[in-house]
């Protein structure tokens, strides 16, 4: 059993293991996505909030899944760190 230190909400393990294994993200073309992989970008995306543009075929390394509508946090070169949308990235 797994206990919440804050409200000692008690649930069993194999609800932990289920919500875990739910959560699959794909790219694109429909391949499944996993941390640490490469990406390519198939859209010029432009950032919110400054003039600059994530060109089409931009690769994107060791990309980390979140929760969320963004479900990939990157770190881009010459743009920085942001949350992109896998239906704009293809497996590269």
């Amino acid at each position: 059993m797994y206990v919440c230190p804050e409200c000692a909400h008690e649930w069993p393990q194999q609800a932990v293991e289920a919500m875990e294994e739910r959560r699959v993200v794909c790219d694109a073309n429909g391949n499944v996505l996993a941390d640490g992989d490469t990406v390519t970008v198939i859209k010029d995306l432009k950032v919110k909030g400054s003039s600059l543009v994530v060109k089409v075929g931009t690769k994107v390394k060791n990309i980390r899944l979140v929760d969320g509508d963004h479900d990939i946090d990157c770190r881009i070169d010459g743009v920085g760190a942001m949350g992109l949308k896998s239906e704009f990235v293809r497996k590269a």
